[in-house]
């Protein structure tokens, strides 16, 4: 496997949902997110994806053994993983990050770049609780930096747009303090390798990417 290896790391809100795409598009890479590389491991019902239901159906939290066992999975199967991947949701922990170098160090691959999308919290909230959404289409507005035509309803049919339920200032905050706190770890094992990039993502989305493209352009 050759082309460019990358983790992107961010906060609910903080662009990586518009970053990741962009990465993939220019580096022809897969983009593996751990949500849906377990929905398809339960859907296409592999070992792993029984034992992770199973789990699941439980009200527990699959393991680190699981997921990094999925990952690698995705590395050796997933022909889209030749060129490179970006991992979104991986590591989250210490014990997951140590997982990952021992599979990258087991199929001979390095790491690229570890990029940190930044975003201050309060800036965060406000984006976060502005977001309106048309269910059919999937199609996002926000009040104060993207706004509907007319409020609350979506441009092209009109139809009333939904702000999601998780979408408000107090479940918000609670996800952040339990991403700091789960994030921080990981963040500074990966400084210690040279691998982490700090990105400022509070700004324009456009003025993000060109930040992401300096950065890889180097790790390359």
């Amino acid at each position: 496997m050759t082309g460019m290896r990358i983790i992107l790391v961010g906060p609910p809100g903080a662009g990586k949902g518009t970053q990741a795409p962009n990465i993939q598009m220019k580096y022809g890479i897969a983009h593996l997110a751990t949500g849906d590389m377990l929905r398809s491991q339960v859907a296409r019902g592999t070992d792993l994806g029984k034992e992770a239901k199973q789990i699941m159906d439980q009200g527990g939290l699959v393991s680190d053994d699981i997921v990094a066992g999925m990952i690698r999975d995705e590395f050796l199967n997933n022909t889209a993983c030749k060129n490179g991947f970006i991992l979104d949701g991986f590591p989250r922990t210490v014990v997951q990050a140590e997982k990952l170098d021992e599979l990258l160090k087991d199929l001979k691959l390095e790491l690229n770049a570890v990029l940190e999308l930044q975003v201050d919290d309060e800036l965060l909230v406000r984006r976060i609780t502005g977001r309106l959404v048309h269910p059919a289409s999937g199609r996002s507005y926000h009040t104060e930096f993207n706004p509907p035509k007319v409020p609350m309803k979506d441009d092209v049919t009109g139809e009333p747009l939904v702000q999601r339920s998780d979408d408000n200032a107090d479940a918000l905050r609670k996800r952040l303090v339990t991403y700091h706190s789960q994030t921080t770890p990981v963040v500074d094992y990966f400084k210690k390798e040279n691998k982490w990039h700090r990105i400022e993502a509070a700004q324009k989305p456009e003025e993000v990417w060109q930040q992401i493209l300096e950065v890889l352009e180097k790790s390359s």
